[in-house]
């Protein structure tokens, strides 16, 4: 990831930590600072327009190069975070160079000071030695992440195998830090994947049971859209059979009224019965009368 801004300074190391802390992302400031507090940066060559420098962050090794270049600070870096306008891998080796020039610039001070008094008190002696520079502890740096670089391959090949990293007892100084580190990463990596399998495999028995449950669910769907046609069903035959009922009941009042008017008309009819009854009665008398009067009388 590449990233640019302006910047005003004319050399890196005036950029001090409170500076940084003023135009970057404030996560990435905190986690830049506790790389530096964990010592995992390296300065591998470095002065003050430019920084090459190596920082071991949580998923692997990254490099770094930043500079000054027209007015602006130009960061670069391996990784792959959005982070804007600066990685935390940029700030953390910002912040090793300003503690990295800190006390060479308090001792180019007292250098001076000192050989500006020791030139007004002694010549200088031609055979005496000179006196080492910081380009030493620069190339013993720069050799062990050379070392750390050639344990890394294998280590990169036994981590793609899913076998244990190679043995780094040999390397010493700070790099045997790294490759700690390296081990404690690859030991949380193990458990998180032992992890990831146990729920992956809980997530499968729940996937499983989410599918039974959704089985039975259908089922009971089914069952339950068939009961409700059935219920329709028996609902039309109700409905029929009130209507039927309906109809039994008009019928049956109209039967009812019948039966009263025939009850009135037998009743009409036995009257006229008795009326008629009565009548033959009269015409069986009259005719006892008319008989009596036609016969003939009897002489002695």
């Amino acid at each position: 990831m590449r990233n640019k801004i302006p910047c005003s300074a004319e050399r890196l190391s005036l950029l001090d930590p409170p500076m940084i802390q003023a135009v970057v992302d404030r996560n990435a400031f905190h986690i830049g600072n506790q790389y530096l507090s964990e010592n995992r940066v390296r300065i591998v060559e470095a002065d003050d327009a430019q920084i090459s420098s190596a920082v071991i962050g949580n998923s692997g090794l990254y490099e770094q190069t930043i500079r000054l270049k027209e007015g602006h600070l130009v960061s670069k870096c391996s990784c792959a975070l959005p982070e804007e306008p600066m990685c935390r891998h940029c700030i953390a080796a910002l912040l090793e160079y300003h503690r990295w020039t800190q006390p060479r610039n308090g001792q180019q001070k007292k250098a001076t000071s000192s050989s500006a008094s020791q030139s007004a008190q002694a010549p200088p002696n031609r055979d005496s030695a000179p006196a080492p520079s910081s380009a030493t502890t620069t190339d013993l740096k720069l050799g062990e992440v050379m070392a750390f670089i050639e344990w890394l391959q294998p280590a990169i090949k036994a981590l793609e195998r899913g076998q244990p990293l190679p043995d780094g007892s040999k390397l010493g100084g700070d790099v045997a830090l790294w490759v700690q580190t390296l081990r404690s990463l690859e030991e949380r990596r193990r458990e998180s994947e032992e992890k990831r399998t146990n729920l992956e495999s809980d997530m499968r028995d729940r996937e499983a049971y989410v599918s039974r449950l959704t089985q039975q669910a259908q089922t009971a769907m089914e069952e339950i859209k068939s009961l409700q046609t059935s219920s329709h069903q028996l609902r039309q035959e109700l409905t029929a059979c009130k209507e039927t009922l309906a109809k039994v009941s008009e019928v049956a009042s109209e039967v009812g009224g019948y039966d009263s008017q025939l009850k009135t008309l037998a009743g009409e009819v036995i009257s006229k019965g008795s009326q008629l009854d009565k009548l033959a009665h009269s015409f069986r008398e009259v005719s006892t009368a008319l008989r009596a009067l036609t016969k003939p009388p009897i002489t002695p």
